[in-house]
């Protein structure tokens, strides 16, 4: 494994840390009071997005990770994964625009024009919908069915906490088609749009993540809205949810990364009798325990997209770095809270408000339990540990 970056690499993210220092870490100022107005969830808006996503278009990023022939640059997930630690560096929500879940690359002709094309323009939006009230962590305990009718399927159940649910006009629908095929080959994903009746309502949650209910009560979707085969629906889902298990512990880093940034600073700056705080052990060892996390997170979640570069299996791996990467964030951000005391405490400050978002790296996208249960499997198969390297 060699992770040294080209020059071209080196260029594209020394682009994109600019961008953020530019465009995004000035409007956390205004994050801040939106958040202490109540209007945090909300902000920034999608036509500031939208602004924002544009203005990083003239500077070359675009479709970061869809392949060149959809006017993508290609990227892969090691170079990703170095861009996502950038991006959350900063507190303001954003992802550069021109791409796409990766699954919906898996669809017709006919579904790339109406779906993926234009969500990679812009025009339209989309979620992931798999988990429902009755199955979080056991995706293969979904109730939602979609039973035939015609041409067509009639989908009723529930989703919960979904992401982008609230603004999407069309949702990637994971449901029941064969319930005695078990998980392997009675699930179908279905490209579902609003306008087929679908309904989504906001959650309130501790943190700025904003997911939704969807209700789908008799949804009508025609047979041509299936995207890949029906009865393989959980392979899709799988590859989905895996891909957010590198990308959820890089955006880890980036914000362990900030406050440790933060952590070191005031250290230097306040001061206590006679001292500036840095010059005591307790302070010394929460900044080094908090350095040597971030860095092993780090190199977990290269090796990871490595993996995933070269083609090869890398779920064993995804998982470590899921939940080192998760736990770290929360231990970092409880660390600089400490180190700044009361101050850490208030919403002057953005520590409170990490504390709260990091929070829910340990539960979307595979659980802590549901990580450590993966990894323990692997070793008792025998399919992980030393022998993998040999």
């Amino acid at each position: 494994m060699d992770f040294r970056l080209s020059a071209e690499e080196k260029l594209i993210l020394e682009t994109v840390r600019s961008f953020v220092d530019a465009e995004l870490m000035p409007l956390e100022p205004e994050l801040g009071q939106a958040e202490l107005e109540g209007r945090g969830q909300d902000f920034p808006d999608l036509e500031t997005q939208r602004s924002l996503q544009l203005k990083a278009r003239e500077l070359g990023l675009w479709g970061l990770q869809t392949p060149e022939e959809f006017g993508g640059l290609g990227f892969g997930q090691q170079l990703m994964a170095l861009i996502t630690m950038e991006i959350h560096r900063c507190l303001v929500p954003f992802q550069f625009g021109g791409g796409a879940d990766n699954i919906l690359f898996e669809g017709t002709d006919a579904q790339k024009r109406e779906y993926l094309l234009p969500t990679i323009a812009g025009e339209r939006r989309s979620c992931f919908a798999l988990t429902e009230p009755t199955a979080g962590s056991d995706a293969t305990n979904i109730r939602l069915e979609a039973v035939p009718d015609g041409d067509d399927f009639i989908l009723t159940g529930e989703k919960i906490f979904i992401t982008g649910g609230n603004e999407a006009d069309f949702a990637i629908v994971f449901a029941v088609t064969d319930r005695a095929k078990g998980a392997r080959g009675g699930i179908t994903a279905f490209l579902v749009d609003r306008a087929m009746g679908f309904t989504s309502r906001y959650i309130p949650t501790m943190g700025s993540w904003g997911p939704a209910r969807l209700t789908f009560n008799r949804v009508r979707v025609p047979a041509g809205n299936v995207l890949g085969e029906v009865g393989k629906g959980f392979e899709l889902a799988m590859r989905w949810i895996v891909n957010g298990r590198v990308v959820i512990p890089a955006r880890a880093v980036g914000r362990a990364q900030r406050l440790l940034e933060m952590g070191v600073d005031y250290a230097r700056q306040r001061v206590a009798f006679g001292h500036p705080i840095g010059d005591y052990q307790a302070i010394q060892w929460m900044l080094a325990d908090s350095e040597v996390e971030l860095e092993a997170t780090r190199w977990l979640v290269m090796h990871a997209a490595w993996l995933q570069d070269e083609g090869l299996d890398n779920r064993h791996e995804a998982s470590i770095a899921k939940l080192h990467g998760a736990e770290m964030a929360n231990r970092v951000a409880d660390r600089v809270l400490q180190i700044h005391g009361g101050m850490g405490y208030t919403k002057e400050l953005p520590i409170e408000r990490v504390c709260r978002d990091v929070r829910v790296f340990r539960i979307y996208e595979g659980t802590d339990e549901i990580q450590k249960r993966t990894i323990a499997k692997d070793l008792l198969r025998g399919t992980a540990g030393r022998g993998r390297w040999e």
